[in-house]
């Protein structure tokens, strides 16, 4: 994908999840616009299609192999001092004038410039062709690699996501549970100014708001905390504030959960991941197997050279002489003590570890699926046993407060009623979180983390 690309995926998002009001920015969002976002934003996710472009590049690298190289050349050399051979003073080049047994002649002049160009071609190198198969593997596998990257990221922002629905649920059951036990408070209080409660009542029931009170700021903290752990997930920048727009009701309706407790599931792309590791080995294999053979290339040169002793006549035409070049080089192993030979041992026992990979990856995918699927059996159940426990809390409350009301019943009973109520609730807004989790956790064991993007 490339960079204009994702600009316009990013703007077109964000024109139609954003919605910003004028004194606060809120984003108002589902489970399916926080994962497409994710998927655009995260910076895992951004770093894993950069990757794929990395790969890319290693693909044409390793084209540009096979390709003509040329390279041009220039130079322009003065020499101070011009180097001196000595020749013995001897007939027929002697000169009987110089009382010496040598002579000494210059041999060059002050100025040499050149101008060449230099071509190579290669004629046949099994490496070429076995590192142009590896270099497109390669790519392929970097587009596992991306998947299983947002994979990973839609999995975390999925449990972020469930975790601030759940902290708003247990919100609105504290505010509740604070309501409640205020209103109980004030008519204690009503009680005892009258003279038909004891102080103690009063102070039970207050211990008990507090420790409600508290639960209420927790809540909100908890809340709070959740949010920012999502926007972080999403890559959204933390100028914005969080609006969910469905509940958890919307997002798990039961026959969903029985579907995907029956679901097969779809293959999993880390058995992709190992098997084009696997195929990389083998063709690091095949590439030490074809260091044996010879190497052959094809090479050409033309060269223009000129002279002069004085600056002004280095570029003279009459100075200026042409070369060129033509051969053909083939290189042949013979010996390296034995280091291809042991690469190639090396790529086999990596094979033998790939195989043994992929045999245990196919069982811990099927025991993972099989974890995911009971633990969420499980915690459907033990939700379902919570849900009827809350109920049963809030009907022993009702019955205490009434009870209390009609003179038939004590106040530490309403007020026991109330702790257990409580902590029905918090049982079972846990229970609710667990099943959730479990849900993403078999989503993912089966492969399907990218449902709801694309359906």
């Amino acid at each position: 994908m490339s960079l204009f690309k994702n600009l316009f995926v990013v703007v077109v998002l964000v024109a139609t999840v954003f919605r910003t009001a004028s004194a606060q920015e809120i984003v108002q969002l589902n489970l399916k616009q926080a994962l497409e976002y994710a998927l655009e934003n995260n910076v895992d996710a951004k770093n894993a299609r950069l990757e794929l472009l990395v790969a890319e590049t290693t693909v044409k690298e390793e084209l540009s192999k096979g390709l003509p190289q040329i390279n041009g050349s220039f130079n322009l050399n003065y020499n101070p001092a011009v180097p001196i051979l000595f020749v013995p003073n001897e007939p027929p080049f002697g000169d009987p004038t110089i009382d010496s047994d040598v002579i000494p002649l210059r041999f060059g002049v002050s100025y040499q410039s050149g101008l060449g160009v230099t071509a190579s071609q290669m004629i046949f190198d099994g490496s070429f062709f076995v590192g142009l198969r590896a270099s497109k593997t390669l790519r392929e596998l970097t587009e596992f690699d991306r998947i299983k990257t947002e994979n990973d990221v839609l999995l975390t922002v999925k449990k972020a996501y469930f975790g601030v629905l759940v902290n708003i649920e247990r919100i609105k059951l504290a505010e509740s549970n604070l309501a409640r036990i205020d209103s109980l408070l004030e008519e204690t209080k009503a009680i005892y100014e009258a003279g038909l409660a004891e102080k103690i009542d009063v102070s039970r029931i207050q211990v008990q708001r507090n420790n409600t009170y508290t639960q209420v700021e927790r809540s909100r903290t908890a809340y709070e905390i959740s949010k920012q752990l999502l926007k972080i997930q999403m890559g959204l920048p933390r100028d914005y504030d969080i609006l969910i727009t469905e509940t958890l009701a919307e997002l798990n309706p039961v026959d969903q959960l029985n579907q995907l407790l029956t679901m097969e599931g779809m293959p999993r792309v880390e058995v992709n991941q190992l098997e084009k590791n696997l195929e990389l080995v083998g063709l690091d294999l095949r590439n030490n197997t074809v260091q044996y053979m010879p190497k052959i290339t094809f090479n050409a040169n033309y060269q223009r050279s000129g002279a002069g002793n004085a600056f002004n006549t280095v570029y003279d035409s009459r100075n200026w002489f042409s070369s060129s070049l033509l051969g053909v080089n083939m290189q042949i192993p013979i010996f390296d003590g034995f280091l291809k030979s042991s690469k190639i041992q090396r790529n086999r026992i990596q094979q033998d570890q790939l195989e043994n990979q992929r045999l245990f990856l196919d069982d811990n995918i099927s025991l993972e699926i099989y974890q995911a699927r009971t633990s969420l059996k499980n915690d459907l159940n033990i939700l379902e046993v919570q849900r009827e426990n809350m109920a049963l809390a809030q009907e022993v409350y009702d019955i205490s407060k009434i009870k209390y009301n009609e003179g038939v019943g004590s106040n530490l009973e309403v007020v026991e009623a109330d702790a257990a109520l409580i902590e029905s609730e918090i049982n079972y807004l846990s229970a609710l979180y667990d099943g959730l989790i479990a849900k993403v956790d078999l989503e993912k064991a089966l492969g399907i983390l990218k449902f709801e993007i694309e359906n």
